[in-house]
């Protein structure tokens, strides 16, 4: 059976060059359509005031394979990705926000680089450094070293955007600079199972192998989105793109730019979401909501006394949808920020309080997996195992932590862990929590051998060798 798969937009092929500026031409007209529909007469005006903003990007150092979707079958145990990690130059697209020089572009299209070009629309290079990532969005900021003659884009309300509105692509695909491509906006708030924080908006504009980074613009010459992911069985464009909406990347971008990172609120729950079944069988109106599946000790949620089996209805008076959409929103808010909590517990309505505490980018479904001093990452997110997967399993309490997600290119990923696996033991030791395996895994890496995990999976229990090896130094 074949797999559509997603891919980043970044490419790895040499830049064949820029377009040269755009030519003058007088601005966006309307025309009419059939019917009391409107369309515009071109985008000439749009193209050329926000063409000069639009950069190209080579980034030399590891490029990595690109992104999957998690649901497709991992590959063998002890399979390597199709495409493995290499030094190389990867290409993609990126637009200037401001005069100071600030540069917005994916994270996949610069992580690990040690180098950083921009190519201009006139065909000029310059150099730029990462002033801040944040992989849970793939946003990154750059600066540029000369910030003479530039020339900026502004953010557009992505909020404010409807399925069937117009959208205009313009990038770097294939190192092809200044290509602009126009489509409509087909959906919006896609969860296409990259993150925590899925929130995309999809398009038909053609995004293809080097768009990534790049602006999606509104019919104003607005950015409403940047131009992160494909969707596609051959890597080609096939009319289904993704886009980080304005209203996700402006809040991040500004962080980064402020503090090279980004800061996340974070409750400790695990949760479930709720059909029409389950909310006739709780007596609610409807299958809005949440319902905790496990606490995490010694979290907020465990402070504020919240049990497995509470059904979140609302925060700060504002209704839950879903367990995605409550963990975006306490996403969006600072540690230490206090918020209520409405939910339903035996039948019975209450209200709770809780102060929110950082997410713990060693363990959360934002981390890119256990930090190691010697540079190498082993590439996962971990959480704890939620009660009712224990006790499904048959698992004692006090055993094994969760697989949440595996960085792409990392060392778990070469050795076939992915979203879900239970982990065990680790070099013949018991693991209780992350920090078990982060000592296991440096011991690994100081004695340059893989590490052997015992894995639960599927009621099978399997061995996995990670070799420090594989990994992608950072």
């Amino acid at each position: 059976m074949t797999f559509p798969m997603l891919r980043s937009a970044a490419s790895a092929i040499a830049i064949v060059g820029i377009l040269s500026p755009a030519t003058p031409a007088l601005a966006q007209e309307s025309a009419e359509s059939s019917g009391n529909f409107s369309a515009p007469a071109d985008f000439t005006g749009i193209v050329e005031a926000q063409s000069p903003a639009v950069v190209g990007i080579a980034a030399k150092g590891v490029v990595g394979p690109p992104p999957r979707l998690r649901d497709m079958p991992p590959p063998p145990f002890g399979a390597p990705e199709p495409q493995q990690p290499r030094e190389g130059t990867a290409m993609g697209s990126g637009f200037i926000i401001d005069g100071s020089g600030h540069i917005v572009t994916n994270n996949h299209v610069v992580e690990g680089a040690s180098e950083i070009e921009i190519l201009m629309q006139d065909g000029e290079t310059r150099e730029a450094s990462v002033i801040g990532t944040d992989p849970a969005t793939d946003i990154a900021v750059l600066k540029l070293e000369d910030t003479s003659d530039l020339t900026t884009v502004s953010w557009g309300d992505s909020d404010a955007m409807q399925p069937g509105a117009w959208t205009i692509a313009i990038g770097s695909p294939f190192g092809l600079g200044g290509t602009v491509t126009v489509g409509v906006l087909s959906a919006t708030s896609r969860d296409i199972r990259s993150g925590p924080y899925d929130d995309f908006l999809q398009t038909d504009a053609s995004i293809n192998s080097g768009n990534s980074g790049g602006p999606l613009f509104n019919d104003a010459g607005e950015v409403i989105g940047v131009n992160t992911a494909i969707f596609s069985p051959s890597g080609g464009n096939v009319g289904i793109g993704f886009a980080v909406p304005a209203s996700t990347a402006q809040d991040v971008v500004e962080q980064l730019i402020e503090t090279g990172s980004v800061e996340r609120g974070f409750i400790g729950v695990s949760l479930q979401g709720l059909d029409d079944n389950l909310a006739e069988a709780l007596g609610l109106d409807n299958a809005n909501g949440a319902i905790v599946i496990g606490v995490e000790p010694g979290s907020p949620a465990a402070a504020a006394g919240l049990q497995e089996g509470d059904v979140l209805l609302a925060l700060d008076d504002e209704e839950i949808e879903d367990p995605r959409g409550l963990t975006r929103r306490v996403g969006e808010l600072a540690p230490d920020t206090t918020i209520s909590l409405d939910l339903q517990r035996d039948g019975q309505n209450q209200t709770v309080e809780l102060t929110l505490a950082e997410r713990d980018t060693q363990d959360s479904a934002s981390s890119e997996g256990p930090a190691v001093e010697s540079g190498v990452r082993m590439g996962l997110g971990l959480t704890a195992i939620p009660e009712v997967v224990r006790r499904e399993i048959g698992l004692e309490e006090g055993v094994g932590i969760m697989v949440q997600n595996v960085a792409p290119g990392s060392a778990a990923a070469e050795a076939g862990l992915v979203q879900g696996d239970i982990l065990t033991k680790a070099g013949g030791s018991d693991i209780s929590n992350p920090q078990d395996l982060i000592d296991a895994w440096k011991s690994a890496v100081d004695a340059e051998k893989p590490l052997l995990v015992r894995v639960l999976r599927n009621d099978r229990s399997l061995f996995v060798a990670v070799d420090p090896a594989q990994a992608v130094e950072q």
